[in-house]
């Protein structure tokens, strides 16, 4: 499955570790210690959340590719 929904990586003091964000996917989010392992368990995420959507009956969006924030 190749994964083609925009991700958003960033560093959290907080947490020490890379936070992802896939703002597509509503609360689908991944950390890891490296970008890389982030970057991972982001992907695995994505797959879950959409094996749960399709269980539930619920819409899976298209990605949309490149999002623009104002």
């Amino acid at each position: 499955m190749s994964i083609k929904y925009e991700l958003i990586i960033y560093w959290s003091d907080e947490d020490q570790s890379f936070v992802v964000e896939v703002p597509e996917l509503a609360g689908c989010m991944a950390d890891g210690e490296t970008y890389e392992q982030a970057v991972a368990n982001a992907q695995q995420v994505i797959k879950e959340w959409i094996e749960i959507a399709r269980e539930l009956g619920r819409p899976i969006p298209e990605p949309r590719g490149r999002l623009l924030y104002a």
